[in-house]
């Protein structure tokens, strides 16, 4: 009996020791920094979608415009099927070939938007269309939502990235398999900032 007993107080020793090893070697960290992530990703994937579930309506308004040009449309539409045709699942953050392709494919609807967006300064019917400028308040709301979710995005790996490299809970990431995941490049970190131009401001006279 009191062989039992002192094998299970030894258990329940073991147990606690266990679990404050795993506290203190950031275990628990991860955890929390881990589904930080993937609610930062989820919100960046959000706002993509917003913004491609947009443009369906700003190209057939801009349609109705005689004589646009037809080459920036497509580019668009294309841009726009190249980068909903990935498969953009909360896994795609800890695939860096597959988040490279994602980011690429936004890079690329980005910059067909920002040229579809300077051709219509030439276009003063679209420029007054109200349900055109209305299409450009809701683009301009979903730059900048893009814009927010990304940096809390960058923010959130950074942290994450930090815990996963140092020591000695590197330790850790190497023996649960924590990986250090994939962050928006460079490049890309420097245009948060900088979202495709949509201002349909008429220049300053001078």
């Amino acid at each position: 009996m009191t062989f039992s007993l002192s094998r299970r107080l030894l258990g329940a020793v073991a147990v606690l020791l266990s679990a404050l090893a795993l506290g203190g070697c950031g275990y628990n960290d991860f955890q929390r920094l881990d589904e930080q992530t993937k609610s930062a990703w989820s919100e960046v994937l959000n706002q993509y979608q917003r913004r491609a579930d947009l443009i369906p309506n700003i190209v057939a308004t801009v349609k109705g415009e005689a004589n646009f040009e037809q080459e920036t449309l497509t580019k668009v539409v294309e841009a726009r099927a190249k980068a909903t045709s990935i498969q953009a699942t909360p896994e795609l953050i800890n695939d860096p070939a597959a988040f490279q392709k994602f980011q690429a494919a936004q890079g690329e609807l980005s910059g067909a938007l920002s040229r579809l967006m300077a051709v219509v300064e030439n276009y003063p019917n679209l420029k007054a269309n109200q349900g055109f400028q209305d299409l450009r308040v809701q683009l301009e709301g979903t730059e900048n939502r893009i814009t927010v979710a990304r940096g809390r995005y960058v923010k959130a790996v950074q942290d994450y990235n930090v815990l996963a490299r140092s020591f000695p809970t590197n330790l850790t990431a190497m023996l649960f398999s924590y990986k250090v995941k994939e962050n928006f490049s460079v490049q890309n970190e420097a245009q948060i900032s900088q979202p495709p131009a949509v201002s349909f401001d008429k220049p300053a006279s001078k």
